[in-house]
């Protein structure tokens, strides 16, 4: 399946985008479940439904024009990206509508294997915040934590898809875990 997902990637980074529906039959399942588990922190009520989040990030992902797709890794690290946006956006959006209501909840302790293990739920706005700090300070951890947090990736999908050693991706994530465990600690209490 994989590979099957890459070839056709690289057939509309090619200009054949009548390959375009072929993808998302393939990439389907795996977006629908990254998707279902980031809605699953979300607050009850929340108007967004997975298969909605996927089709959005789905349209977003294939209208771009130069889609330079390498890999199957990478079209779920770009699909990662844009659902963290979508999910930024629904948040702000609805705390503009509420002046400071209730914000989108997602909590970093149900991330099983992968979890950032902070004991406090946390809004999708203070993770944004805390996640474009870390950008600043480092580029790579941002993208990591990213693609692990939002994009559902795992240690070897990241590697691939950053093009970086699975090593290199497993101490980065350490490090950034840790840098991020003291900010949103430090956000929560301040």
């Amino acid at each position: 399946m994989a590979g099957d997902i890459t070839e056709v990637l690289r057939e509309i980074a090619g200009g054949d985008r009548e390959k375009v529906g072929d993808l998302f039959s393939h990439v389907y399942p795996k977006l629908r479940m990254i998707a279902a588990g980031l809605l699953s922190r979300e607050r009850r009520g929340h108007s967004m439904e997975p298969t909605a989040l996927v089709h959005e990030v789905y349209l977003k992902l294939v209208d771009q024009q130069r889609a330079t797709w390498k890999t199957r890794s990478h079209f779920f690290a770009v699909g990662a990206e844009a659902m963290r946006r979508i999910l930024v956006d629904q948040a702000r959006h609805r705390n503009r509508l509420k002046h400071g209501g209730e914000m989108l909840r997602i909590s970093l302790t149900d991330l099983n294997a992968r979890s950032l293990s902070i004991d406090r739920d946390q809004d999708v706005l203070a993770v944004a915040e805390v996640l474009d700090k870390l950008e600043k300070l480092d580029p790579r951890q941002a993208k990591i934590v990213e693609l692990r947090f939002f994009g559902g990736l795992t240690l070897d999908e990241a590697a691939e898809a950053m093009g970086i050693s699975r090593r290199t991706v497993a101490y980065e994530w350490r490090m950034a875990r840790a840098w991020l465990r003291a900010e949103l600690s430090g956000a929560v209490s301040e």
